[in-house]
């Protein structure tokens, strides 16, 4: 029996050195002082012992467990003065900030034009990224000879097991939704549909492989130039609350015709000429126009009974304006120091 109380001393100091928190001290101090401990179960079998060795048994028993209990309670004490050491709050001090995100500058502007345009009665559309050949060139008046494709080097894409070379490409425009949209409405039509495309582009200042759009479309009877041109004047006047000069120049554009470019001054530079404007002073802001014949019939719509016009906005581009950002390469750069000024 005597050796079984030492065994049990030499077994609790050798655990004792083990243990680094409250847990296993809990966990050690149950296993041999607990009700059902080690130490418990010596002195419940001390009942079968002579008188004598019951008394020289016991008094061992007992100056082992008020020993264990002492070990124990100052390695608690010690944890505890460690433990407040560590994590001492001082609740005087003031709390830490806590940083939250924000928008990008990108959806900031296409959060207002949406707003902008919803109050006009256009609805906003959603588009796939991965669109087919017919959708992004032919129903757009693109034909696979058109030269206009080789100005929209972009990236084609083959699924795995699927014949489909030449038949899928990553969007080059928003514009692809203009025949899905008649498709699905009808006419008349107002819609504005924002997201990415993708080119192949060699970047730079103003040039970018993946931006943002926005395409506009308006269909119905009697639909001019002049409804266009008021329409973009406001959207304008609504994204950068101010007078911004524009102007407005014939351009060819496969999809639409007649073609306009509605263009802005740097706001930048102010006109003087910088790398953000090609040191032209003015900056291709809007390419317009009348949605061609062969388009809407594309979309079901007849050209003899309604008209409309299109526009690709280039959020991207107008971003840059509006806040003064000269390299459109920072946008998808993901530097916080950028990001963070907005």
């Amino acid at each position: 029996m005597r050796d079984k109380l030492n065994k049990i001393k030499d077994d609790f100091l050798a655990g004792l050195e083990k243990v680094k928190d409250k847990q296993a001290l809990f966990g050690l101090e149950k296993k041999y002082l607990g009700r059902r401990g080690e130490l418990a179960t010596i002195l419940r079998g001390l009942a079968s012992l002579g008188e004598a060795e019951r008394k020289d048994i016991g008094g061992l028993a007992n100056e082992i467990k008020r020993e264990f209990q002492g070990r124990i309670s100052a390695f608690r004490s010690r944890l505890e003065n460690q433990e407040s050491g560590r994590e001492f709050i001082d609740v005087t001090s003031p709390g830490r900030k806590v940083e939250g995100g924000h928008l990008h500058p990108v959806t900031l502007v296409r959060n207002d034009l949406e707003d902008l345009f919803s109050s006009m009665g256009f609805m906003v559309l959603d588009g796939p990224e991965l669109e087919s050949d017919f959708y992004n060139f032919t129903a757009l008046n693109i034909p696979p000879y058109h030269p206009a494709r080789d100005t929209q080097d972009t990236f084609y894409v083959d699924l795995p097991g699927r014949d489909n070379a030449g038949e899928l490409v990553m969007r080059t425009h928003t514009s692809p939704m203009q025949v899905r949209a008649m498709r699905k409405y009808g006419a008349p039509l107002r819609c504005i549909v924002p997201g990415r495309v993708f080119r192949a582009e060699a970047t730079d200042a103003v040039h970018e492989h993946t931006f943002e759009q926005m395409e506009g479309l308006m269909v119905g009877e009697n639909i001019s130039l002049a409804n266009l041109i008021a329409v973009m004047k406001k959207l304008i006047a609504g994204i950068f609350k101010r007078e911004i000069e524009t102007r407005v120049r014939p351009g060819y554009f496969p999809f639409v015709e007649p073609g306009i470019e509605l263009d802005i001054k740097c706001t930048i530079c102010g006109g003087r000429g910088c790398p953000a404007c090609k040191h032209g002073g003015w900056l291709e802001l809007l390419p317009a126009g009348m949605v061609h014949p062969k388009v809407l019939a594309y979309g079901n719509i007849d050209p003899e009974k309604y008209s409309g016009f299109a526009f690709g906005l280039g959020l991207t581009r107008m971003a840059m304006m509006r806040y003064g950002i000269d390299d459109i390469r920072l946008f998808n750069s993901g530097d916080l120091r950028f990001l963070e000024q907005f």
